[in-house]
C-alpha cells in the first residue's frame, strides 16, 4: 500500500475507538454546517454536502445529529455558534511543511493550542502564503482494490477528468483537479466501482527527503495536531514512504 493510503488508514483504525468516536462526530458536525452553509443543505446539488455526509455516515454518526448539523448550516437551527475555516502553515521537525485545516467556533482558543503543540516538538508556525505555494489542493479518491480491474478503473477515472490512478495492491489512488473530483466521483459510481472516501487534499508539489528520527517526530506531530479539538485535517511534504510508516508503526506510533 503507498505511504498516503496507509497513513490514511492507520488514522481511520484509530479513529474507530469509541473514546475517540465523540470528538470525530464533533469534526464532522462542523464540516457538515460549513458546507451547508456555503452551498445550501440539500447534498444532491451541494456535493461539498454530499461528500461529508457521507464520511458521516461512514463514521456512523446518528442521523439526527447530520441533519442538526445541516440546519445549523442552513440557518434553520440558530443557536448562536459561528464556525469558521482557517488554514494554518507551519513548518515541523527537519524543516517539514505543513498546512493544518480548522473548523472553529473561537480561533482565540484555538490558535494557541495548535502553536504550542507544533513549538514543543520542534516546529515553528510561518506566515500566510509562506507554506501553501508548495501546495496544490486536488481531488482524492480511495478505491477498494479487491475486485477492481485497475485497467477499467483508470479508463473511467481518466475519461472523467482524473490526472492519476495509484495502481497499489490493497487500494487504489484515484487523483483528480480540483474542479474533477465530483464529476469523476460519479462516473466510478455509474459504472459501479465503490468509492472508499473521496475529498479535497493539499497535495505538495515536492517531497521532503528527511531523516527517519526526525520523519518519526512529524508524524507524532501530525497525529497530535490532528487530535487537538478543531482540527479538521494537516498536510504535509513529507515523503510518505511504506519504510517510513513501518518505522513509526514500529516505534509505537
Amino acid at each position: 500500500m503507498s505511504g498516503h493510503s496507509k497513513w490514511s488508514t492507520i488514522k481511520r483504525k484509530k479513529g474507530a475507538n469509541d473514546a475517540k468516536r465523540g470528538k470525530i462526530f464533533t469534526k464532522l458536525a462542523r464540516n457538515i454546517t460549513i458546507a451547508a452553509r456555503q452551498g445550501g443543505g440539500d447534498p444532491e446539488t451541494n456535493f461539498a454536502l454530499r461528500l461529508v455526509i457521507d464520511k458521516a455516515k461512514a463514521a456512523n454518526m446518528p442521523k439526527d445529529n447530520i441533519e442538526r448539523a445541516i440546519k445549523r448550516g442552513t440557518g434553520e437551527l440558530d443557536d448562536d455558534e459561528i464556525i469558521e475555516e482557517i488554514l494554518y502553515e507551519a513548518y515541523g521537525p527537519g524543516g517539514v511543511a505543513m498546512l493544518i485545516e480548522v473548523a472553529t467556533d473561537n480561533r482565540n482558543r484555538t490558535l494557541p493550542e495548535i502553536k504550542s503543540t507544533i513549538t514543543k516538538a520542534g516546529g515553528n508556525m510561518a506566515s500566510e502564503g509562506s507554506v501553501s505555494w508548495q501546495f496544490n489542493q486536488k481531488g482524492y479518491i480511495t478505491v477498494p482494490a479487491e475486485g477492481v480491474d485497475y485497467d477499467e478503473l483508470f479508463l473511467v477515472a481518466a475519461e472523467a477528468g482524473a490526472d492519476d490512478v495509484v495502481n497499489d495492491p490493497e487500494t487504489f489512488e484515484v487523483y483528480t483537479p480540483r474542479e474533477s473530483l465530483q464529476a469523476v466521483r460519479e462516473a466510478l459510481g455509474e459504472a459501479g466501482i465503490e468509492v472508499d472516501e473521496a475529498r479535497l487534499d493539499w497535495v505538495p508539489t515536492t517531497n521532503a527527503e528527511i531523516s527517519e528520527s526526525d520523519a518519526i517526530k512529524v508524524l507524532n506531530l501530525i497525529e497530535q495536531v490532528e487530535d487537538l479539538d478543531d482540527t479538521q485535517a494537516v498536510y504535509s511534504n513529507l515523503n510518505m514512504t511504506e519504510e517510513l510508516v513501518a518505522a513509526f508503526e514500529a516505534a509505537g506510533g
